[in-house]
């Protein structure tokens, strides 16, 4: 007695009774990940420039304000601005939304040229040499009325990259490469 096996084509269309159609949601609707808006501010503490915008609105980055985003949080000292990687952004309102915050994030260092990376990785061990603020996948950050453990706390759980904490200087680090703490 020899068995025979459908083929694929041939179970798929067997399927296709009634019950596939059971399955199947009469009105298809968005992803709940494609809609909505996300909105950041930026103070930048070294400049006194502000930006604010939705930078993502149903699923669509807004160029122009990532544009702005950009340009608020570039490199102060050589006046040079970089796109920074959207995923820090998302990493960014993740953590306000973890932490219940309206506040607009205080900038220390956005965007760094190598030039001025070099330059302050001359005079402090505390930068490395090749900074994902070059990238554009970095910033210092501080909230107003946020304790700066509880915000450290808080970037570490969310687990989408690098986070360091400098109590005595103010801000945490934020990054988008590799899930590591120090």
């Amino acid at each position: 007695m020899s068995l025979v096996c459908p083929t694929r084509r041939q179970l798929l269309l067997g399927l296709s009774g009634v019950a596939m159609f059971s399955v199947i949601p009469s009105k298809v609707q968005a992803s709940r990940s494609t809609t909505g808006v996300r909105s950041l501010g930026f103070n930048n503490l070294h400049t006194g420039e502000r930006g604010f915008g939705s930078y993502w609105i149903d699923g669509n980055y807004q160029e122009k304000t990532l544009s702005e985003f950009s340009h608020t949080l570039r490199d102060h000292r050589r006046n040079e601005s970089a796109p920074m990687d959207k995923r820090l952004y998302d990493l960014l309102f993740k953590l306000k939304l973890s932490l219940n915050v309206e506040e607009d994030f205080n900038v220390i260092s956005g965007y760094r040229s190598p030039k001025t990376n070099a330059m302050l990785a001359s005079k402090s061990n505390g930068v490395a040499k090749k900074s994902y603020h070059m990238k554009g996948m970095a910033m210092d950050i501080a909230l107003p009325n946020v304790n700066l453990s509880d915000l450290r706390d808080a970037a570490i759980e969310l687990k989408l990259g690098g986070v360091g904490y400098y109590p005595r200087s103010g801000f945490i680090h934020v990054d988008t490469g590799p899930v590591r703490t120090w």
